[in-house]
């Protein structure tokens, strides 16, 4: 559960502040002064820091430099009136996660405080490249010894020391944004941001804006100037996923960033001098884009100084079973019970299976059968394929197994070893089930899995937050 400290003389803004915090699945600490906000943050160690830029006996923007210099890479949300716009936006250049007006509105604040913790998640959580399976760590890992991905590793080493653009490509669920965070992690810009912009998740009409950012009186409602991702990532790394579906209106714009290292805000009339490095993904044919006219040749041109491409995992089956293992593990971790095992016969049946989502469909695969395991090491028939090879549904009577194998699993937990809150326990690992399907059904788009579980959009993220569920599902 992620922790969030305040920084705020006001001290019912703190309280009202720290409740609503609290109804969604996060845990608080507030204090009232600079000098005390900088010594909580050695203390409690926070994931994320909300910081009033007015404070007694400092000011923000001092105690913003004192914490960014000990924890560069802890995200901090700058808490500002109209009058100091200016100053929040010198905040960002100096590396401050994002700033927002007070009064703010409650669902503006929960969303920026979702993308604030996943962004201090990618930061501050390395990727390995194929680990020792026995020795699990808290890092996520590029895992395989396959000649495919033998050269992944290899590039990601000569790529990351370099400012070189990379495109990353390959199916959905490949593992290209683990990729992107390597090169992050192992560049010398990996004390700057790291901000992941999806291409796919924010409307075309926000798109620009979200990228770029905007000049007051620019459109109706701009009543402010706002800085956009690219500016917020300066000094730093920008991850485009799915750059593929960026629409060409806005391709000439970023074309201008990748020639000249500006870019002009909307409604600005001077160019804006950044340095960012740019790493793209896309799971799209990118020639046949540019053949029909909707990808820009010359921005092709210009991603493709480098490129990674990933294979699927049906063409490295020899992998399979390292993976399987591996999730198992850190699964096990996250979902905070022992670690099972996986027996033999799992594996070949692993091993067998296309895996058309690749990842992430064996991903779910394994959590699904650990959600409903009773202590032994996973079998066979715990690893549910979501469809044959051949392509057939279900057979009649696997609804009975499926009731069983539940009725099973109820029973293991009630006489199985005795745990604290044992029914919020149960609850809580069929509602991270429950999340996690919605979300795979919808394809990661988190408004149309509220829609279908019935719950408001800020709980669904607060839940994806508290079952560390899979960092990389879409928005909108």
């Amino acid at each position: 559960m992620s922790l969030i400290l305040i920084i705020d003389d006001d001290k019912q803004l703190c309280l009202s502040f720290a409740k609503i915090l609290a109804q969604e699945g996060y845990r608080t600490e507030s204090v009232h002064t600079g000098r005390a906000g900088i010594e909580a943050v050695g203390v409690v160690h926070p994931d994320l820091v909300v910081l009033d830029i007015r404070l007694p006996d400092m000011n923000g923007i001092q105690v913003f430099e004192a914490i960014h210099e000990s924890f560069p890479k802890l995200p901090v949300i700058i808490i500002t009136a109209y009058g100091s716009t200016e100053t929040a936006i010198g905040a960002i250049r100096k590396g401050a996660f994002d700033y927002i007006y007070k009064p703010f509105d409650v669902p503006e604040m929960l969303q920026l405080v979702e993308k604030a913790l996943l962004a201090g998640r990618c930061m501050s959580s390395p990727v390995e490249f194929n680990p020792d399976l026995g020795r699990l760590t808290d890092r996520e890992a590029l895992v395989g010894s396959s000649a495919q991905m033998l050269e992944v590793y290899k590039t990601i080493g000569r790529v990351a020391a370099t400012d070189a653009t990379v495109l990353i490509r390959g199916e959905s669920g490949t593992g290209k944004e683990l990729v992107a965070r390597a090169i992050y992690n192992h560049s010398a810009r990996s004390n700057k941001p790291y901000v992941v912009v999806n291409c796919v998740a924010i409307p075309e009409t926000l798109l620009e804006s979200e990228l770029f950012g905007y000049e007051r009186g620019s459109f109706t409602g701009a009543m402010h100037r706002r800085v956009g991702k690219i500016e917020q990532a300066r000094g730093g790394t920008v991850f485009l996923d799915e750059i593929g579906d960026m629409p060409l209106s806005i391709q000439a714009k970023f074309l201008r960033l990748l020639q000249e290292n500006s870019i002009e805000r909307l409604g600005g009339k001077e160019p804006v001098n950044v340095d960012v490095r740019i790493i793209a993904a896309t799971n799209r044919d990118l020639e046949a884009a540019v053949a029909e006219g909707v990808f820009r040749e010359d921005l092709y041109y210009r991603l493709r100084v480098v490129t990674i491409a990933m294979p699927p995992l049906r063409e490295r089956k020899e992998d399979s079973q390292a993976l399987a293992q591996y999730l198992v593990a850190r699964l096990s971790s996250d979902m905070s019970m022992a670690n099972p095992g996986i027996s033999e016969e799992a594996l070949a049946k692993i091993e067998q299976y296309d895996w058309p989502g690749n990842i992430r469909e064996l991903s779910n695969a394994l959590k699904r059968a650990l959600i409903f395991n009773r202590g032994a090491p996973i079998q066979p028939e715990e690893v549910a394929l979501p469809r044959s090879d051949t392509g057939d549904s279900y057979q009649p009577g696997e609804q009975q197994q499926t009731d069983q194998i539940l009725r099973n699993w109820v029973r293991a937990a009630l006489t199985g070893e005795k745990k604290e809150r044992l029914f919020d326990h149960c609850l809580d690992q069929m509602a991270a089930l429950l999340v996690s399907e919605a979300l795979e059904l919808n394809r990661g788009n988190r408004s149309h899995a509220a829609k279908l579980l019935g719950i408001s959009r800020p709980t669904l993220h607060a839940k994806i937050d508290k079952y560390r569920l899979a960092a990389d599902n879409r928005d909108e």
